[in-house]
């Protein structure tokens, strides 16, 4: 609970001679959070009780991504308010999380910390569906079509027919959409790498992986590999990773990360149960802790259960 983090977040703040600030996203198997652009105006709170610019900042940070253009935004605040930012991630912060750590002078991984590629699925009204969802599509996918149907038919073929036939199962306006995502993640990544990386060969060498070679973005990248690609990666000492370790606990205990949803509530007959779940935490010692709420009712009606949304917002705990 944030009490006994608290207490965590001062020990990390004396090593590291920093103000100390929490962002998680539920990484929980049906209760997933992303990263979206309605926690920006909740960062101000925290960091405006910074009496003055801080020389460094650590952001402990935990998710599975987001909204690129949300992470870009989170990270330029931060960095408004210090002068020297670093990402602490005891787990994952895979796609916008990885987007958000390419913006910090250092990253402090754990042996289990995993880093992951930046080329999102696109979602726009103009995809197809199935089962009455739209259908994302990704990124690199499209590139591999392209590539494949190249290698497939070699010399003879005709990009103009290739298009023309895509362009006839994906409406052109979402293929407009991935060549516009595509290009604004790597110009978003190398504006975040130069505030502290000047070597153009290494700024271009991890966008590179990052963007595409990483083959897909179910990849991940652990704290040697980041290291190699030549990112500012540390490996904490045992002490600050031991400090880590029991921060990690204490909020996957609070949020259930370790325990799919639909088994936390069993019912075998007509009844009807009401929960309520935390979806996310921001948090800080000097301005407390504000949590993604999720509310709702879980039914069973002749053996098929239902889920009814009652409320999701963000509030001060």
């Amino acid at each position: 609970m944030y009490e006994d983090r608290v207490k965590l977040y001062k020990k990390i703040s004396k090593l590291r001679n920093s103000y100390v600030i929490t962002y998680v996203t539920s990484t929980r198997t049906n209760m997933e959070l992303d990263i979206s652009k309605d926690i920006i105006n909740f960062f101000p709170d925290h960091l405006d009780n910074i009496t003055k610019k801080t020389k460094r900042i650590s952001l402990i940070l935990h998710t599975n991504g987001g909204d690129i253009l949300a992470g870009w935004t989170i990270v330029n605040l931060i960095r408004m308010y210090c002068d020297y930012l670093e990402v602490i991630i005891p787990s994952r912060a895979l796609s916008t999380g990885t987007l958000i750590s390419l913006g910090a002078d250092n990253i402090v991984m754990t042996k289990q910390a995993i880093l992951g590629p930046i080329d999102p699925s696109v979602t726009t009204s103009y995809n197809q569906k199935e089962d009455n969802k739209l259908l994302p599509i990704s990124v690199e996918d499209l590139d591999a079509y392209f590539k494949l149907a190249k290698e497939v038919i070699g010399d003879d073929v005709n990009n103009n027919d290739i298009f023309l036939n895509f362009s006839r199962v994906v409406h052109p306006l979402a293929i407009g959409k991935v060549k516009k995502t595509k290009d604004q993640i790597r110009m978003l990544a190398t504006r975040l790498l130069k505030i502290h990386t000047s070597n153009d060969e290494t700024i271009e060498r991890i966008t590179n992986f990052l963007c595409s070679d990483s083959g897909s973005h179910d990849y991940t990248i652990n704290r040697k590999e980041a290291k190699n690609l030549g990112l500012p990666i540390e490996f904490p000492d045992e002490n600050l990773y031991n400090i880590i370790k029991l921060l990690y606990n204490d909020f996957c205990s609070e949020l259930m990360l370790s325990t799919p949803f639909y088994s936390d509530i069993e019912s075998n007959t007509n009844t009807s149960d009401s929960f309520i779940r935390i979806k996310g935490i921001l948090e800080t010692i000097e301005t407390g802790s504000d949590k993604y709420i999720y509310s709702g009712k879980s039914t069973l009606c002749n053996g098929i259960k239902n889920e009814i949304i009652e409320k999701m917002f963000w509030e001060r705990t």
